[in-house]
């Protein structure tokens, strides 16, 4: 029966893939608009990537058997709750780090990263730097002691010395919110990356992406899970690489010649005159094109930059499924290793995107980037084209149609643990350890496991599609900032601070949750309708002042009118969310406030309500932190 349903969801999800693809799929020759585009100081209009249907078929067809055989083969070995949540621990320190890179390293970062950069220059680069550092912070405070104290969820950890079902209870709300606003920000970027890369329906690019998903992590658990992520971070530094030399050989292998073919391009000149700095004469003796290479294009706002940086170091650390992938590996010194690999990979992954979002830049310009995607995320699908396709006629097609499987398997690796995360909160904290008061049988846990998954992917589905059309990037900053302000505080304390107890644990994780949700409802992220209005009557006002004075408008500004008017109506009687006319908290990002609120909130309570017992067990959680001792034995694949 389990056979058959697998062969069943396989068929379905397959098919609605062919299906979508092959109608609106196009192919594209060798002589195709970008390259022309390229060559012209003022880039012809392309509206969207096209990928030859038949090479793009086959790659995502081959991503998609290669993962599902690997769901057959750990579907074999996932008997127990270890198997399942931990992958009976036996992944090794090399192993780890791959897939905690695959886990980590999303189809934003590749896709996003290189765009900003493409668009905004040094600023772009800067969203690299924290992600990067990140793991310096999970190296030296979280790998070793998690995993030594802990044995599935972040909930094992800090119940050990304290009164177990509250505090699961909070870990388990932090973790299921944390996963849902990265789920959800994931799943809506993989609807649309795939709406705008193949033409497929979001809808129907959602619903497969998650058929795809429930089925990885129900029948393989962590050990599939693993598999796929390693696999995806191969594959992602593959492409990404090639892509590279391809860029590099264009400057002749020169890094000084690189930088300075940005500095002096007339496209990325007039870029950052006209849409930038938004100035219509360019300023006698200005270098427009060493301003590209400088900073504070997009980031402006120097606390906005602080509040950023203290949430993605902070809140990589507090990331429920990063923290989970440390209960993989048989040792501490696995898991430092695996960290240190993860660092390795990671670290020359961001350098290739900063790479490739300068070469695109160079090679594709800015206009075109933009064009195509106003926010930059086709930068190095166009780039891959182009230059592929200077090579060899069919050369452009076949890594474009490889980066798009590329970016489709990315995006299977991350939700995936991101579910298992989530039902490893509701499954393993909330019904085997609160409901059942931890009395339930291995296959009972493991039935609890895969129910919980498909509950919590279906859930992810309906979410995904119900956000169509919303801005989700808000979403993102949420997860960080729960994860720093709420999870890493009450993590670090747990494992070092003596005095630490049930009462600063539930404090810790509630009131930084909470505090940095707030903030960031009432945060520049959400959407202000009369700030909107506002500046498209600004708009209207300057074009139809230019009609009264007797100018002609051209087609494109009477367009821009009709759009601004129809804007300002739509917009200047409404409200944010929270019913507010403008933001009530300055920075996007809350981490400067919330993350010292969160620790200040588990140590006042802590110490108010301070318990000796819990105090005095303090000493058995340091010597297993440190030593390993108590940590069942691994079990041997």
């Amino acid at each position: 029966m389990k056979k058959f349903f697998v062969i069943m969801m396989v068929a379905l999800t397959l098919g609605v893939v062919i299906n979508a693809v092959l109608p609106v799929v196009s192919f594209a020759g060798p002589e195709n608009q970008i390259a022309s585009a390229i060559t012209a100081q003022a880039p012809a209009k392309v509206e969207r990537v096209e990928a030859n249907r038949a090479i793009t078929i086959t790659m995502f067809l081959i991503i998609v058997g290669i993962t599902l055989g690997i769901v057959v083969w750990a579907a074999k070995r996932t008997k127990t709750t270890a198997d399942f949540y931990a992958a009976r621990g036996a992944i090794t320190g090399t192993q780890n780090g791959w897939a905690i890179a695959g886990d980590y390293m999303s189809a934003a970062s590749f896709l996003g990263i290189a765009g900003l950069i493409s668009l905004y220059g040094y600023d772009g680069f800067m969203y690299s730097v924290g992600w990067l550092v990140a793991y310096v912070t999970v190296l030296l405070i979280v790998a070793e002691p998690c995993r030594n104290a802990g044995k599935f969820t972040m909930g094992d950890i800090l119940s050990f010395r304290t009164n177990p079902k509250p505090v699961r209870a909070a870990a388990a709300i932090s973790t299921v919110a944390v996963s849902t606003f990265y789920l959800t920000a994931q799943m809506v970027g993989a609807g649309k990356l795939m709406e705008l890369l193949l033409g497929i329906p979001f809808r129907i690019a959602i619903s497969g992406v998650g058929c795809l998903m429930i089925i990885y992590v129900v029948f393989g658990g962590m050990i599939a899970t693993t598999w796929v992520q390693i696999i995806k971070a191969g594959l992602l530094m593959t492409g990404a690489g090639v892509l590279c030399i391809l860029v590099a050989a264009k400057a002749g292998f020169n890094p000084v010649q690189f930088f300075s073919d940005v500095a002096t391009n007339t496209n990325i000149q007039s870029w950052v005159q006209i849409n930038l700095l938004k100035e219509a004469i360019p300023k006698a003796g200005f270098d427009y094109g060493q301003r590209f290479l400088e900073p504070g294009l997009l980031l402006k706002d120097v606390w906005d930059q602080i509040s950023l940086g203290m949430a993605l170091v902070l809140g990589t650390a507090g990331m429920p499924h990063i923290l989970m992938r440390f209960f993989t590996v048989p040792t501490a010194q696995a898991a430092r290793k695996s960290v240190i690999i993860a660092m390795f990979i990671i670290g020359t992954f961001y350098i290739l995107t900063t790479l490739l979002g300068f070469g695109a830049a160079i090679n594709v310009s800015p206009q075109l980037i933009s064009r195509v995607d106003a926010g930059g995320n086709m930068a190095n699908m166009l780039l891959a084209q182009m230059l592929g396709n200077q090579v060899a006629p069919l050369a452009g097609d076949f890594l474009l149609a490889f980066l798009c499987a590329v970016a489709f398997a990315t995006i299977l690796a991350v939700v995936s643990g991101l579910v298992l995360a989530a039902s490893a909160a509701i499954s393993h904290d909330i019904y085997v350890n609160i409901v059942k008061g931890g009395h339930a049988d291995q296959h009972e846990q493991v039935r609890a496991a895969r129910i919980t998954s498909v509950a919590v992917g279906a859930t992810a589905i309906i979410i995904a599609i119900l956000a169509e059309g919303q801005n989700v990037a808000h979403l993102v900053a949420l997860a960080f900032a729960v994860a720093s302000s709420g999870n890493l505080p009450v993590v670090i304390l747990a494992l070092f601070w003596r005095k630490f107890n049930t009462a600063g644990t539930i404090a810790g994780l509630m009131v930084g949750t909470f505090v940095a949700i707030g903030l960031v409802l009432v945060s520049p992220n959400m959407q202000y309708p009369k700030i909107i209005a506002a500046g498209q009557q600004k708009i209207s006002v300057a074009l139809e002042q230019k009609q009264a004075g007797g100018a002609t408008l051209t087609d494109k500004e009477k367009a821009e009118l009709a759009k601004a008017k129809m804007l300002y109506e739509k917009n200047k009687d409404g409200s944010s969310m929270m019913g507010l006319d403008k933001p009530l908290f300055p920075l996007k990002n809350p981490g400067i406030v919330s993350i010292p609120v969160g620790f200040l909130a588990a140590v006042l309570f802590s110490l108010m309500f301070r318990r000796k017992k819990e105090e005095d067990a303090f000493d058995e959680l340091y010597v297993r932190q440190n030593t390993g001792i108590g940590v069942a034995k691994t079990i041997a694949h």
